[in-house]
């Protein structure tokens, strides 16, 4: 069963771009396009896209809103938004994923990242650009309010400390499991057990809060 994206970009080429990068993909079909964010949202809703792929920049609504309406805390049943972009609109982007992006990358990610990305996504996972990573959450944890970040409501297991380090690293589930050298299921069940533990929806906010308490540095 393929995995249907919608692509929202207010430029008619990145569109075009997009669209041909991921339909050649096998798996993947790019089911909708929208030059806004609101048009965005609207076949978001209506098609429940696998994946929705949203640029920062577009008119009416941008894609940090587009991204709050479709996954963000307030959401029942939240879709996944990979979030597109340019390399000097960090804080953009930072504030995507507090909306409830479950990745981004930047628009000079090749086909093999962009498919990549998608198909973590619509599993559940969580793609952020390595080259970025640690530098964005790192120097936006530093710059948050001063209240400290809440801690787990239970204490963490130096096994899951462990995995919490690997996920904001930008691991994915099998790349975990292979690192550690423990079953794919193990690392799923420590991963749910982090959110819980955590207060957090996904993957991208377990990574949000390592950078914050300084378990992970650059």
């Amino acid at each position: 069963m393929s995995i249907r994206v919608i692509v929202a970009d207010d430029q008619e080429i990145a569109r075009t771009g997009l669209r041909m990068i991921l339909d050649a993909q096998p798996g993947i079909e790019v089911v909708a396009e929208a030059a806004d964010g609101r048009r965005a949202v609207e076949l978001a809703r209506r098609l429940r896209p696998e994946v929705c792929l949203f640029d920062i920049r577009m008119p009416h609504l941008d894609g940090i809103e587009a991204t709050r309406a479709l996954a963000g805390p307030g959401v029942d049943d939240p879709l996944a938004v990979v979030v597109i972009t340019t390399f000097d609109l960090d804080e953009y982007v930072y504030a995507a994923l507090q909306a409830g992006a479950r990745g981004f990358l930047l628009k000079d990610a090749g086909p093999a990242l962009l498919s990549q990305a998608v198909r973590a996504a619509a599993d559940g996972e969580a793609l952020i650009a390595p080259s970025v990573t640690a530098r964005l959450l790192e120097t936006f944890a530093g710059t948050r309010p001063s209240a400290p970040p809440p801690q787990p409501i239970e204490p963490l297991t130096s096994r899951e400390e462990e995995i919490l380090v690997t996920v904001a690293r930008g691991r994915t589930n099998n790349e975990i499991a292979d690192e550690l050298h423990i079953s794919l299921s193990t690392v799923k069940s420590h991963i749910a057990s982090l959110m819980t533990k955590l207060g957090v929806r996904n993957r991208v906010e377990i990574a949000m809060w390592a950078y914050e308490t300084k378990r992970v540095r650059s």
